[in-house]
């Protein structure tokens, strides 16, 4: 089934950039959160969060609510 499947060469051009670009962007980020200072950590550690989060505790599941069928 793959065999008739054509992989050009400038498609893996695209796919190898698509990889070191995403690879790249990655590599990024980790190196700057490895490099932050205390002061800039503890200020995101107090940072509150948008919403209010729910208390822990045992999730419910939903309640499913019977609906009654109207007659015409």
């Amino acid at each position: 089934m793959f065999r008739r499947l054509v992989f050009e060469n400038y498609a893996a051009i695209f796919t190898l950039a698509a990889f070191i670009t995403a690879l790249s962007i990655y590599l990024m980020i980790s190196w700057r959160a490895l490099r932050m200072k205390r002061p800039q950590i503890e200020r995101f550690e107090n940072l509150p969060f948008e919403t209010e989060t729910p208390a822990a505790g045992p999730i419910s599941a939903p309640v499913k609510v019977a609906r009654r069928r109207r007659s015409k």
